[in-house]
Formats: structure tokens, sequence, C-alpha cells
């Protein structure tokens, strides 16, 4: 029997959009730039490939029926890796944060965009207590030296904090475990700590980085 080779890497990306403190949101403008930019470089290697781009609203109920249509749509082939990019903005950031994991826990810090403030909530109850963690299963630390031999600071976090990004990255990383997809979570400074051009430069260096790692 002949081998199957490696499996094509597709790579879906989502991004939010504005929330209280954060009247403009990066996430949302690289996101929404990102396949223009992508193939106006042509800077993917072979086996990659740029899936969905898609801005979620920042709100941890709102934002999940688009998060899941988006997931149920890119259901792999079986010949492809489906990888789930998150991007959030971390607006005490002067680096990016490479997030390694995220807890069954929400406890918004203000409400979200929809109102919505839970204090102690389990995101998904079945799972058990608020302590229960879900880790990614890409591997953080080659993304991390990949990046850094790219020239970006950046760093590994264990904590996405407890609000809409932390929501959004649980819900998906129990999404991709149930089908055989990779999830991971970045977070970004704002573009005033580093400059747009510079971030989508960036973005592009981090699906390089999945593609050649997973």
């Amino acid at each position: 029997m002949g081998s199957e080779g490696p499996k094509a890497v597709v790579i879906n990306v989502t991004g939010f959009k504005k929330f209280q403190g954060v009247p403009e949101n990066p996430t949302e403008t690289i996101v929404n730039n990102l396949k223009a930019f992508v193939e106006s470089k042509g800077l993917l290697p072979v086996g990659v490939t740029l899936g969905s781009c898609t801005v979620l609203e920042t709100a941890g109920h709102g934002a999940l029926p688009v998060l899941y249509n988006t997931m149920e749509a890119g259901i792999a082939k079986s010949n492809e890796q489906v990888v789930w990019l998150h991007l959030g903005v971390n607006s005490g950031a002067t680096k990016f944060a490479i997030e390694r994991q995220a807890v069954n826990e929400a406890a918004f810090r203000c409400p979200d965009e929809l109102g919505w403030k839970p204090q102690q909530a389990q995101i998904v109850p079945e799972d058990g207590g608020t302590s229960n963690i879900r880790k990614t299963c890409c591997s953080v630390e080659a993304i991390h030296k990949f990046l850094k031999k790219k020239g970006y600071d950046a760093t590994i976090s264990d904590d996405a904090g407890r609000f809409v990004c932390n929501y959004v990255y649980y819900q998906s990383l129990r999404f991709a475990e149930q089908n055989g997809h990779k999830s991971l979570f970045v977070h970004v400074p704002l573009f005033s700590r580093i400059d747009g051009e510079t971030q989508m430069r960036f973005a592009v260096a981090l699906l390089e980085a999945i593609g050649a790692t997973c």
C-alpha cells in the first residue's frame, strides 16, 4: 500500500468587532483584509490554504451562531487538516500572545456587546466546573519559535482571560476535538502599539507557522 502523503492544511480565521473600550478592533481589520493581502503577496507555502475569514460579534452568545455555522461549513475532507485560528485584541499588550488553553469560565469584566455580563459561569456545563481546561493540540512552542525566527515579538500565554476571547476559544477547542480539527487563539496588540502593516505580515507568518507545524 502506498503512502497517502501529508494532508493539506486549511486555516480558517476569525476576528472580532468593536467592544467597550476598543472602538476599532484591529482583528476586524486584519481578518477583513487577510485574503487580499495573502493573494497580493503570494506568501503562503505549498499545501497551506487560507479558508474562511469571519468577523464575530464581541459577545458570548452572540458570537456562537456565526462561529458554529462557519465551523460546520468547514468540516474537513479526508485529505485535509482543518485549523481554526482565532484572533483577539489585548488592549494592554505590547506583543503578540499565543494562547495555550482556555478555561470553562465566563467572568466578564464588563458587559459584552449584547449586554451579557456573566460571573463565574460555566461555558459548557456538561464539561464540569469552571476550573476545567481545554488545551490546543497545535504545537505552541514550535509556532512560537517560528515566529521569533521571523523577528516577531511573541510570547506564550496560559491565560486567555475570562472575557469573550476565552469564551469563543473554549467553544472552538471543544468543537475541534469533536471533529478532528485543531484550534488556536492568538492575542494581538492595538495598532497604536504595533502598526497595521506589521500585524498583517505577522498574520501571514502565523499562517505559515501553523502550516509548518501541523
